[in-house]
C-alpha cells in the first residue's frame, strides 16, 4: 500500500496493492496501523454506501460541527471526486482538488475535516463507499454550490444531474467562515 499526499494539505491518495488472478482479485481494503504511518490518524466510525447514475453530481457537502474526515472509494464504476479545502486560516482555502476513482485500481481517497466533498458518476453507473469520522448530523450538514465560479470546479459532464438541494445550496462566499 502507498500513501501519497496531494496537493491540499492533509488530503491523501491511498494506493492497495491488488493481487489478481484469473479468480478475480483480492486487496487490504483498511489497516489501521499502515494508515497512521502514511499520516492518517483519523478513526472510522460511520461507514455509506452511495449508488449513482452516470453524470450525477453530488456536491459539495460537509458537516459544520465537529467535522468529519472521509475515506472514499469505489466498489465499481468510476467517479471524478472532488475536495474544497474550507479551513479559513489555510494557505488553501477555497482551493480544490479532483482524482479519479474507479473500482479497477481500487484508490482511497483520505479527506481530512475542514473539506467539502462531491463527486461526479463517470461511469454508466458506481457504487461509492465511505467512512467518516463522526456520525452524519442533519443539524451540523452544510454545503455550498457545485457550481459555483468562485470555486471553479471543472467538472467532467456538460449536462450534470444535480438534486434539488445540490442546485439551490448557497454560493460559497454566502458561508460564514470564521
Amino acid at each position: 500500500m502507498k500513501i501519497k499526499n496531494l496537493k491540499l494539505q492533509g488530503a491523501k491518495l491511498i494506493c492497495p496493492q491488488v493481487f489478481r488472478d484469473e479468480r478475480g482479485f483480492f486487496l487490504e481494503s483498511h489497516q489501521d496501523v499502515k494508515y497512521q504511518e502514511g499520516g492518517i490518524e483519523a478513526s472510522f466510525i460511520q461507514d455509506n454506501h452511495s449508488y449513482s447514475k452516470e453524470g450525477v453530481i453530488r456536491g459539495m457537502h460537509f458537516q459544520s460541527e465537529p467535522g468529519q474526515a472521509k475515506l472514499v472509494r469505489v466498489a465499481s464504476g468510476k467517479v471524478y471526486d472532488v475536495i474544497v479545502d474550507i479551513r479559513p486560516d489555510s494557505p488553501t482555502f477555497g482551493k480544490w482538488e479532483g482524482v479519479y476513482l474507479d473500482g479497477e485500481k481500487h484508490f482511497q481517497l483520505f479527506i481530512p475535516v475542514g473539506f467539502a466533498h462531491g463527486f461526479c458518476v463517470v461511469s454508466p453507473e458506481a457504487h461509492v463507499l465511505y467512512k467518516t469520522s463522526a456520525l452524519y448530523n442533519s443539524k451540523t450538514e452544510m454545503g455550498f454550490r457545485f457550481d459555483d465560479p468562485e470555486i471553479g470546479i471543472k467538472w467532467p459532464v456538460s449536462e450534470p444531474i444535480v438534486s434539488e438541494r445540490d442546485q439551490t445550496s448557497p454560493y460559497f462566499y454566502e458561508l460564514r467562515w470564521s
